[in-house]
């Protein structure tokens, strides 16, 4: 009799027990699956998981950050953040990109930094990719060098500053990137800093390097790059000095970025050994077992490539050339890869 009623209480205490765990377990299952909430202050986005922040700061400097989903985010991790400053008459949905229809600015449809940096999170998981767009408006349109003219310099590190607060728990790496005038970013705040701050691991030029100056730049870009194995420099030109518009050339030999990679190669020559790859279409040199890295578009058709180097997976590259998976999935100045991660909108 008393095992009988034993074996029933264990049997009722076992119930008891198992319907408690499976009840919890499905509780902790429901709660992993819901979908986390975006950081303070940013939006879901409706394509693609994302969530964005947009504001403007104190100098009229206009910034939208785009980061993945919450849930990819781990302090396992680091959060890789590019700065990338925008062209010159570029606004920061022209840089994202969009797919174009009829009547639709054509300036939606030549960068797709939005895109390629979808295709990059795919390619890439061991790190967090967010990128921050910084635009500059002025009175005489948006435009890195004209803001510089007027506000000076000595703002830019603030600007750094508030892109990273949103992910100060994490561990976070910078790129400094920009295409055009957006260059100017880049040298401006290196014009702020006496040594380039260790958690810069990238720096890249995508046709953009006109601001260049052997006395102000030289010296921090290489003693930066000799300083870890974790530092990249990568730059994107093109024969622009030879290319026409309305039959005339628009850009001397030695302001363009064609001449300014050039001095850049020269001058960095004089620090480290060069590798020199030399063909009908192209000037590559690399440095530093490929750390540091030109990519130079010859021009014997006098076309104008400014934007055609994004286009054409130019951003990709510059963010993982110098590693192994430079190439892998993609070609520089190839077909585009990252055509399903245009957004609708």
């Amino acid at each position: 009799m008393k095992s009988h009623f034993f074996q029933r209480s264990l049997f009722r205490f076992l119930a008891i027990l198992w319907l408690a765990f499976s009840t919890g377990f499905a509780e902790e299952k429901s709660t992993a699956e819901k979908s986390p909430e975006p950081f303070p202050g940013f939006q879901k986005s409706a394509a693609f998981n994302e969530q964005t922040l947009t504001f403007t700061n104190e100098n009229g400097i206009r910034i939208h950050i785009n980061a993945p989903s919450p849930e990819t985010f781990s302090r396992q991790k680091n959060v890789k953040l590019v700065l990338y400053a925008l062209p010159n008459g570029n606004s920061i949905e022209h840089t994202i990109g969009k797919k174009t229809k009829a009547g639709d600015d054509w300036h939606f449809n030549i960068q797709h930094i939005g895109a390629q940096t979808r295709w990059l999170r795919e390619m890439v998981k061991e790190e967090t990719i967010v990128v921050a767009y910084l635009e500059a408006t002025t009175a005489v349109g948006k435009s890195w060098p004209a803001w510089r003219k007027k506000n000076g310099d000595k703002g830019i590190p603030a600007i750094i500053e508030s892109v990273k607060a949103p992910f100060k728990k994490y561990k976070v790496v910078l790129v400094l990137a920009g295409h055009s005038g957006g260059g100017s970013f880049t040298f401006g705040y290196l014009n702020t800093v006496e040594k380039i701050p260790t958690e810069i691991e990238r720096i890249a030029f995508l046709d953009s390097n006109y601001g260049y100056e052997t006395a102000l730049h030289k010296m921090k870009l290489v003693n930066w790059l000799k300083a870890s194995e974790k530092d990249h420099l990568m730059v994107l030109a093109y024969h622009d000095n030879i290319a026409l518009l309305q039959g005339k050339t628009f850009v001397s030999a030695a302001g363009g970025t064609w001449g300014k990679s050039h001095l850049m190669k020269t001058d960095f020559e004089s620090e480290m050994k060069m590798d020199d790859h030399v063909s009908p279409e192209w000037e590559n040199y690399s440095a530093l077992d490929g750390r540091l890295k030109f990519f130079l578009r010859e021009n014997p058709e006098k076309k104008i490539l400014h934007t055609v180097q994004v286009e054409r997976n130019g951003f990709i590259h510059v963010m993982v050339a110098g590693t192994p998976k430079e190439n892998r999935g993609y070609e520089y100045f190839g077909d585009k890869v990252y055509s399903k991660y245009i957004s609708a909108e």
